[in-house]
């Protein structure tokens, strides 16, 4: 067995100048040892003291090669979330893979919403189960309407809510692309327009819609930088790195919208009160409250 020349160059004893290599085999490390050590911890040079010392010197080689392993997927999934990096992330949303993006509020798992391959991978990366529904993110407001029934909304609603930290459940409508066996057995679904220019960008052209879930196990705290969820990267096609985002682990506000002239807070979120605001303004009513 030979210790590998960066465990050999971090010992003093190995970079020893009188050493032809520092690639250097346990029996002569181990003949290295001065014998009065041994002797002083009551040890005898053994079987069971070359053991030992062979265990040690695995353990070390172990470690860096475990640190290793973890520089190289970072290399090979992390990337910064900027326009550069755009297609690449919209190819492989289009091979059916998960990435890992930010949005305004915190970072996600997300994937071609009609792509059921990539929607059961997304429930298989957070053991979270199929009766949980995921919501969708689209690019741009105007969007929305392929996916859900809008005309029901007062004029200028939409526009004034998104984009920003809101996801809004809306009935899907006799009109909407979306596949069936997403959300199976329910008539509505949670849409977002993120206030975050990179996914909005991927979702335009991808040209279909994101189905977007919180980055991290289910049940776990939700994700506001990478190293969150640095557990559950090598799941992921691409990571995307956007920093540590400023708003805090409580989401986005949901907000029920399937009534007529009617709202119900799902969630209070990150923007309740602007969120609440806004609905009064266009002289919605919350469902429930006295008359």
């Amino acid at each position: 067995m030979n210790i590998p020349a960066r465990v050999a160059a971090t010992l003093p004893l190995l970079a020893s100048p009188l050493l032809p290599s520092s690639s250097l085999s346990l029996q002569s490390f181990c003949s290295l040892i001065p014998h009065h050590r041994v002797s002083k911890l009551g040890l005898v040079p053994t079987v069971q003291s070359r053991r030992l010392r062979r265990c040690v010197v695995e353990k070390m080689a172990w470690s860096a090669e475990k640190c290793d392993a973890g520089v190289e997927t970072e290399l090979r999934v992390v990337r910064p979330a900027t326009g550069a990096h755009t297609e690449e992330a919209v190819e492989a949303l289009r091979a059916g893979k998960v990435i890992a993006v930010p949005t305004d509020t915190l970072y996600g798992f997300a994937c071609d919403a009609c792509s059921l391959e990539a929607v059961n991978r997304i429930y298989e990366i957070k053991g979270r189960k199929h009766t949980s529904p995921l919501a969708i993110c689209v690019g741009d407001v105007p969007d929305l309407k392929r996916f859900a029934a809008t005309e029901h909304l007062p004029h200028g609603l939409l526009e004034n809510l998104l984009p920003g930290p809101v996801t809004l459940v809306l009935n899907r409508g006799e009109s909407s692309i979306l596949e069936k066996s997403l959300n199976p057995g329910l008539d509505s679904i949670g849409v977002r327009v993120p206030d975050c220019n990179f996914i909005r960008d991927i979702a335009r052209r991808l040209g279909s819609a994101l189905a977007l879930t919180s980055a991290n196990l289910s049940g776990q705290p939700s994700s506001v930088s990478i190293k969150d969820f640095e557990n559950l990267w090598e799941q992921c096609a691409y990571v995307y790195n956007g920093g540590v985002l400023p708003s805090g682990r409580a989401g986005s506000t949901v907000v029920d919208l399937t009534r007529l002239g009617k709202y119900k807070i799902l969630r209070p979120g990150s923007a309740k009160e602007e969120t609440v605001a806004i609905l009064e303004m266009h002289s919605l009513e919350e469902e429930g409250a006295a008359a």
